[in-house]
C-alpha cells in the first residue's frame, strides 16, 4: 500500500459535498504547479527568442541587399563615367589645339560653353578633377609616367601632368598621369646603374 493511500485512509471521511470541496481546495493550494507549465515557458521563451532572432536576421539581410545594390549601383556609374573621361579629354585637347584666328568668335564661345556643361554634368554625379601639378607624389592618385631632373622642383613633386586623374566621391576613377621631379643624385645613380647594367 502506497503512502498516498495510507493518508486517504488515516483522513477522516468528509461529511458534506461542500466539506469535500474546501479539502480539494485547500491540498490543490498546497502543492506546486506541476512540471508542464515549466516547460511549455521555456519553450515559449526559447520561441520568443527564435522569433527575435529571425527577424534580426531579416533586418541584417534586408540592410546588406540594399548596400550590395547600393555598390552595384556605383560601380555601374563608375565604370560609365570612366568611359566618358575619354570624351572630356578628347573635347579639352580640341579646344586647346584651336587655333585663335582659325575660327569665329561666336564658335569659340559655344565650344566653351560644351566644355562647362560637361564639366557641371561630372560635378553634379560626384566627379572632381585630381590637383597634381606641384603636389608631392601619391601613387594612390598619381601614375609617374617619367622621372625628370629638376633643379627647381623638390625631389618628388610633380612637375607635370600628362593626362588629368578624376575621383568619384572619395573613389580614384582615373590616376593623373604626370612627371615627377627627381634630385641630382638620385638622376647621377640611375644613370650609373643604367651604364653599369649595359
Amino acid at each position: 500500500m502506497s503512502s498516498e493511500e495510507r493518508q486517504d485512509e488515516d483522513a477522516p471521511a468528509p461529511d458534506s459535498s461542500e466539506e469535500l470541496l474546501r479539502q480539494v481546495l485547500s491540498e490543490m493550494e498546497t502543492q506546486t504547479l506541476p512540471e508542464p507549465k515549466n516547460e511549455m515557458e521555456r519553450e515559449r521563451d526559447q520561441f520568443k527568442a527564435m522569433a527575435q532572432r529571425a527577424q534580426a536576421d531579416l533586418v541584417n539581410y534586408r540592410r546588406r541587399v540594399d548596400e550590395e545594390r547600393q555598390e552595384l549601383q556605383r560601380n555601374a556609374n563608375a565604370s560609365l563615367l570612366a568611359k566618358f573621361l575619354g570624351v572630356v579629354d578628347d573635347f579639352e585637347r580640341a579646344i586647346d589645339m584651336l587655333p585663335e584666328d582659325a575660327a569665329a568668335v561666336g564658335w569659340q564661345e559655344g565650344l566653351m560653353l560644351v566644355k562647362r556643361n560637361l564639366d557641371n554634368l561630372l560635378e553634379s554625379e560626384g566627379v572632381s578633377k585630381i590637383e597634381a601639378d606641384g603636389k608631392q607624389f601619391d601613387p594612390y592618385e598619381h601614375e609617374a609616367v617619367h622621372y625628370m631632373e629638376s633643379p627647381d622642383a623638390e625631389d618628388g613633386s610633380i612637375i607635370q601632368v600628362f593626362r588629368d586623374g578624376y575621383r568619384l566621391h572619395d573613389r580614384i576613377l582615373r590616376a593623373s598621369q604626370v612627371i615627377v621631379a627627381k634630385s641630382a643624385q638620385d638622376a647621377q645613380a640611375e644613370s650609373d646603374d643604367q651604364t653599369n647594367s649595359q
